[in-house]
């Protein structure tokens, strides 16, 4: 399929690792060039090496205000046509866990930063009368995952924005949508699995399987295969998908709506 993306622009967030360098890899690929923000310095070289001017970056942590400057900064006049918004969680914690300093870091973690980063950049795309956005949050907003009581809350937050947003923007040809990935071969899915593993004192492999057991299917998904779907919500061919959230967990939604 043709996504006519080529020579386009995007930002990526969380870009050195998992979902967002299999994204940006994505784009890449398909001729589009990239403006990625990332904390590690080593992987996005490596990126710039291989892709050279269809990849630019700066190196931080998103979350930061000053990184959304510099991102910004970095991108001038640049026409950016779709931006992929996704970073890290907060530690995996049951409700009884926290304290309030953990949800006031979860707000700033997962959800101040990206009203920020979409405040500075719609004005541009109401401008064009084109844009993509796309939020990568996690299946917990459909479906409560034990242990993520911070992540779900906030990142629903996220979905109703992204809801609104999308209602508000429709008329100027902009897109606002939400991948909800379930359990995946990242990074991110780690801290999970020790946590069940810790808490029920079984070994990590054990824990993994019964991660792996709880999708339909019963493996781990593959976050190249999340970046496909992620690439054609980014492109032109979606014009007339808005305001949703799709989840992508191997069937471990049980909701009539998963």
């Amino acid at each position: 399929m043709e996504l006519h993306i080529k020579n386009q622009n995007f930002i990526v967030t969380g870009a050195s690792s998992g979902f967002g360098r299999s994204v940006a890899v994505s784009l890449m690929e398909e001729g589009a060039t990239v403006y990625a923000v990332a904390r590690r310095k080593e992987l996005l070289s490596e990126l710039k090496y291989t892709y050279d001017s269809r990849f630019e970056y700066v190196v931080g942590d998103i979350t930061d205000e000053n990184i959304v400057s510099k991102i910004i900064d970095k991108i001038g006049l640049t026409e950016i046509h779709g931006v992929f918004i996704n970073a890290g969680g907060p530690p995996a914690k049951a409700f009884l866990e926290t304290e309030m300093p953990d949800w006031d870091e979860a707000y700033q973690k997962l959800l101040r930063w990206k009203v920020d980063l979409a405040q500075r950049l719609i004005p541009g795309f109401i401008k064009q009368k084109y844009g993509r956005i796309l939020f990568l949050e996690s299946s917990s907003v459909k479906q409560p995952v034990e242990n993520l009581v911070l992540s779900t809350s906030l990142r629903m937050a996220v979905v109703g924005m992204a809801k609104t947003l999308s209602q508000e923007l429709a008329s100027y040809g902009i897109t606002v949508n939400v991948l909800a990935p379930g359990y995946h071969n990242t990074s991110a899915i780690e801290r999970l699995i020790r946590k069940k593993s810790e808490k029920e004192f079984i070994s990590f492999e054990d824990a993994k399987k019964q991660f792996e057991q709880e999708t339909r299917l019963g493996f781990m998904g593959d976050p190249n295969d999340l970046a496909s779907l992620g690439l054609w919500l980014l492109s032109p061919q979606s014009k007339f998908v808005t305001g949703q959230t799709i989840s992508v967990a191997g069937g471990a939604i049980n909701g009539i709506f998963g």
